[in-house]
């Protein structure tokens, strides 16, 4: 088990009520230890662990949530 930490910019979040759309799009990720969304930068901080899931998976979920989410450059 690897755990990588990666930022996740994320645009689209106005209010709380997105911060939680966001939760509510990873909580079922296998592999997702930690999510920390930061509403004011915009982004949020996963850790996961890399043999179950990536970045890119998460930022994909949050997509299909309505955002428009990247992965940034490690």
């Amino acid at each position: 088990m690897a755990n990588q930490t990666r930022i996740i910019k994320i645009d689209g979040m106005t209010c709380g009520g997105c911060v939680a759309s966001v939760h509510n799009a990873t909580a079922d990720i296998d592999g997702l230890d930690d999510i920390s969304i930061e509403l004011a930068d915009n982004q949020a901080t996963v850790t996961f662990d890399d043999s179950k899931t990536s970045a890119e998976v998460i930022a994909s979920a949050i997509d299909d949530a309505g955002f428009d989410a990247t992965v940034a450059n490690a």
